[in-house]
């Protein structure tokens, strides 16, 4: 009779613990899965209790262990509530009475990972905070560019490389007219200098006139 009394006295013990457990904390939801495309993703964390005029602290991890804090948001409802980023993640958000909605934006793919949403009540006592939930995959895809986006950047590069090849082609032409151009002039130059007298054709003599002594006409008078 004892030992049956002790055995109930052990269960209820159990009972009222797993009640009180209970009673101190939070169930959230969020989904399990998210898929992010263009790098930015919003994640609702739904909590099982009403945040109006509490004091709180709502936070996202990130992690099998909860490794990394990624964002946090402290305060209550009557002041406006700033979203606060961990080293190497963008995030912001936005809050109502029974969930908080973070937006995480510029995402890369070494940033897939499994996160998990906390809340914490600090005031009034006592102090509340939820049960870890089953968590959010993220998984960030690769971004690839299509080939439509592809296409004009090489088309561009074909444009310059071809507009390119031809100023350096104009540049060559015009060098090579430049110097034909100075190099007639010169030989024109050095022609105008020549003797333009006219050769005679065969051999050319000089004929000298006999040279004949003068008479001395007195000499022979009487």
């Amino acid at each position: 009779m004892r030992t049956m009394s002790l055995m109930l006295l052990f269960l209820a013990l159990n009972f009222f613990s797993s009640v009180h457990v209970t009673e101190n904390k939070i169930l959230v939801k969020q989904s399990p899965m998210l898929v992010v495309d263009n790098n930015d993703v919003t994640l609702s964390c739904r909590y099982s209790h009403n945040l109006l005029s509490k004091e709180f602290r709502a936070s996202l991890y990130k992690g099998v262990n909860s490794d990394v804090e990624v964002c946090v948001v402290n305060g209550n409802f009557s002041y406006q509530l700033q979203f606060h980023s961990n080293v190497g993640f963008n995030c912001d958000g936005n809050l109502d009475n029974e969930t908080v909605t973070f937006y995480l934006r510029n995402l890369h793919v070494n940033q897939t990972d499994i996160y998990f949403c906390r809340i914490e009540v600090m005031y009034p006592p006592p102090y509340l905070d939820n049960e870890k939930s089953n968590g959010t995959i993220i998984h960030v895809k690769e971004k690839h560019l299509c080939p439509d986006q592809a296409t004009p950047t090489l088309l561009w590069a074909l444009v310059g490389a071809a507009g390119v090849l031809l100023l350096y082609g104009l540049v060559v032409t015009v060098a090579l007219c430049v110097i034909w151009k100075n190099s007639k002039r010169n030989r024109l130059l050095q022609s105008d200098y020549m003797n333009m007298t006219p050769r005679r054709l065969g051999p050319t003599r000089k004929h000298y006139q006999p040279y004949a002594p003068a008479r001395d006409f007195a000499a022979y008078s009487p």
